[in-house]
């Protein structure tokens, strides 16, 4: 079968209109000072759907698209910026929000939407499994922006990460049951979970730890970017024939060379290089999805299922709020994990649904007679979590007072890399002057430097004279840092062969032991 060369040509126009109207919106966003408190995710929604409402359709969303293209980048690049530090002090609460709180979602949903729609109970558990994984990508992107406690955004991202790979699997044990080729079992359903899950820890290891080993014999930067863009997509694939879970293996891939490939395998400037690479394509990726799916919304089928859309907006708010409040508190008791209210409460409101939702009731297959209803109703629920959660979040975290230090503390970070960088130009231009570069031009820049750092000092006492809590704050990451240096020479000795393995890190233990 030949692919006949207009067709070839329509898609990539197709393509490249896309990509234009995504990548001129999200720049947008971030430009203009009015469109800037958007998220730029959101901003893409509001557009497509824009776009949807004049009928303009850019290109048919395939949830294959999604699921195999779109979505690797995205996990493996959340999974590489995931701190295992910070992720393991917080693993018994994440485990428990993805887990049990997916049970809930999917349970609770499915419950209200059978009492009080007409919805039979199978369709209705395919509902829930549908709208059980949160995709937080523009409240995340709004924690970054603002400087929010880094332990919300673990939190948040770790939750979404591990139950984005729960949903699809509960999804695929009652696709079945609601074509009715299937019969509920709890004990296969728990079997096949247990190895969905197995298989795509198992191979995501494998992979992470074989790359994470394999860069240790070489420094070549574009090799080892190349290698990480292999083995999301390779540990998506190689997962999903073999039976398990490909979000749980590209997950678990990311965050093993994020966290221990990274650190043994490359050096700083490569690991710079390769987290540069990620957060462009993950900004890529985002940009075209929220744009298309703002543009495949069926209005139509939006104002067919508007009872049923208000019973799963209110189902998945109900079950949101037991899962967060109740299993907060749950292991606040159990491992004191000291979850606070608010903090309970933007994680409650932050559960927004998006791309993994979509893809998955679009892949309902087109024999269910009841499969238009199921899309409308994903598709109007994803729509008031972006548009109105989305939207509402700066909003809870200023009233709620989780955003006051946050942002002394990210202007304080600022000011201390530029500081940092103005010093390293001042020790430059200190060092013996090239004879063919004019001694006046020497001059006039050390003393524009030097003024420039002069302020930022100023700048600095000012905020440590207003916010005394920085001190503490300060010392932290100064305390990281040193940690980090320890880190990265251990890894620099195993590169260069002169230690077999990296070793334990020693300046942890004397630093705890002081504080």
């Amino acid at each position: 079968m030949t692919i006949e060369p207009t067709t070839i040509e329509q898609n990539l126009e197709k393509f490249l209109l896309v990509l234009s109207v995504s990548l001129t919106v999200a720049t947008i966003s971030r430009t203009l000072s009015w469109v800037r408190q958007i998220p730029y995710t959101l901003l893409l929604v509001i557009v497509g759907a824009i776009l949807a409402i004049v009928d303009v359709r850019l290109v048919n969303l395939s949830p294959e698209l999604i699921l195999e293209i779109f979505l690797p980048p995205l996990l493996f690049e959340a999974g590489w910026n995931l701190n295992w530090k910070n992720l393991k002090r917080d693993l018994f609460p994440v485990t428990l929000f993805a887990i049990v709180g997916v049970g809930i979602s999917v349970l609770g949903i499915a419950w209200m939407l059978a009492q009080f729609t007409p919805l039979s109970l199978p369709i209705a558990l395919l509902v829930g499994a549908s709208l059980a994984a949160t995709d937080p990508v523009s409240v995340i992107a709004l924690f970054r922006e603002l400087g929010v406690d880094k332990r919300l955004t673990t939190l948040m991202e770790g939750e979404s990460l591990f139950n984005d790979g729960v949903a699809v699997v509960a999804f695929s044990l009652l696709l079945g049951m609601a074509l009715g080729t299937e019969e509920f079992s709890a004990q296969s359903a728990v079997l096949k979970f247990g190895l969905f899950v197995g298989i795509g820890v198992g191979i995501g290891s494998l992979v992470g730890f074989s790359i994470s080993y394999l860069t240790q014999r070489f420094d070549l930067p574009l090799v080892e970017q190349s290698l990480t863009l292999v083995s999301a997509y390779g540990t998506y694939v190689l997962t999903e024939e073999l039976g398990g879970s490909g979000v749980i293996g590209v997950v678990t891939t990311g965050v093993i060379l994020g966290n221990f490939g990274s650190r043994i395998g490359m050096n700083p400037r490569t690991r710079l290089i390769v987290s540069e690479f990620w957060e462009f394509l993950a900004f890529f990726v985002n940009s075209i999805v929220f744009l298309l799916i703002g543009d495949q919304i069926q209005f139509e089928s939006l104002t067919l299922n508007v009872e049923a859309m208000g019973v799963a907006i209110a189902a998945v708010l109900v079950t949101r709020a037991i899962g967060i409040y109740g299993l907060g508190q749950l292991s606040n008791a159990i491992v004191d994990s000291d979850i606070s209210v608010p903090q309970r409460t933007v994680l409650w409101w932050g559960g927004l649904r998006g791309s993994v939702s979509i893809a998955l009731a679009l892949s309902v297959p087109i024999a269910l007679p009841e499969r238009d209803t199921v899309i409308g109703i994903v598709f109007g629920v994803v729509l008031f979590t972006l548009l109105v959660q989305g939207l509402t979040t700066q909003t809870l975290l200023k009233r709620l007072g989780l955003l006051g230090q946050q942002m002394v503390q990210q202007e304080y970070r600022e000011a201390i890399a530029r500081r940092s960088a103005l010093q390293r130009v001042l020790e430059k231009l200190e060092e013996p002057q090239p004879k063919d570069v004019d001694a006046e031009f020497f001059r006039y820049q050390t003393a524009l430097v030097r003024g420039q750092l002069k302020d930022i000092e100023e700048d600095l006492n000012s905020l440590r004279d207003r916010y005394p809590d920085l001190r503490d704050f300060a010392t932290e990451q100064f305390r990281e840092e040193l940690l980090s240096i320890e880190a990265d020479t251990y890894a620099e000795f195993v590169r260069a062969g002169r230690l077999q393995k990296e070793l334990a890190p020693f300046l942890q233990n004397v630093l705890e032991g002081e504080h």
